[in-house]
């Protein structure tokens, strides 16, 4: 057992600091652990969104040292405690109370993407003829559990504010699923290139690597999306059949 120092961000939006708490650590603890021993012992008001505690609800998203990450999955043996460990909420959402953001803007993100559009069934009994690799390229994407640490750690929306602008990486994988459906017969590029900003992204990877999901965000989703963008709007060709049929 050992004490290991917290500085916890109590407070909102608008006021607030860096508060220090000093608790036990013991082996097996993650930071979501320690924030709920502080809670129990120090600092009863603070507030904490969690749910699950297994990695695969998203509610517990902070930044732990300055990385956005997953409070119940980052073990505190990862981390060093002979200094102070950080914990405060994401910084790319504004703050309710102290480790508790507001992302309800992800949910009015997402209304704006056309919803799934099926084609016409290719058989007299209703159904359809898929290939499995077809299938195999959207599963990946299906997997995201909406913590919204991509969110978080994506310059344009952390840095820049673009959020009237850009959906952030969240809503590309959702739209890459959409996209990428071997049954999907809506057109989301003009969306793509305008109203959710996919050219802000500048392949950094950032959103990959703190993806607790694994999701390979940026080679799987963006970039395609991306070409898919640049084959209808600026290939010479496309150019000139939009030119003659005024689409």
């Amino acid at each position: 057992m050992a004490s290991v120092t917290f500085r916890i961000w109590r407070g909102d939006g608008e006021t607030g600091e860096f508060v220090e708490y000093s608790t036990d650590i013991t082996e097996g603890m993650v930071v979501l652990d320690a924030v709920h021993q502080v809670q129990a012992e120090s600092a009863n008001d603070l507030a904490v969104r969690w749910n699950c505690k297994a990695g695969k609800c998203g509610s517990c998203s902070a930044e732990v040292n300055g990385v956005p990450r997953l409070m119940c999955m980052t073990r505190m043996t990862d981390l060093p405690t002979d200094v102070p460990v950080t914990i405060e909420p994401m910084q790319a959402f504004p703050t309710l109370k102290d480790l508790v953001p507001d992302v309800s803007w992800n949910y009015e993100a997402k209304k704006q993407i056309k919803p799934f559009k099926p084609r016409t069934p290719d058989n007299e009994d209703g159904s359809w003829t898929m290939y499995q690799e077809d299938v195999d390229r959207v599963q990946e994407f299906r997997k995201c559990i909406e913590c919204f640490l991509c969110q978080d750690v994506c310059h344009v929306l952390r840095d820049h504010h673009k959020h009237e602008e850009f959906v952030g990486p969240r809503y590309f994988v959702y739209t890459a699923a959409l996209e990428m459906h071997p049954l999907d017969t809506e057109d989301r590029t003009e969306e793509l290139k305008k109203a959710f900003g996919v050219g802000y992204c500048n392949i950094t990877k950032c959103c990959t690597v703190v993806c607790p999901e694994g999701i390979t965000i940026t080679d799987n989703a963006i970039i395609p999306l991306k070409e898919r963008v640049a084959d209808t709007f600026y290939d010479p060709i496309q150019w000139l059949i939009r030119k003659a049929t005024g689409k």
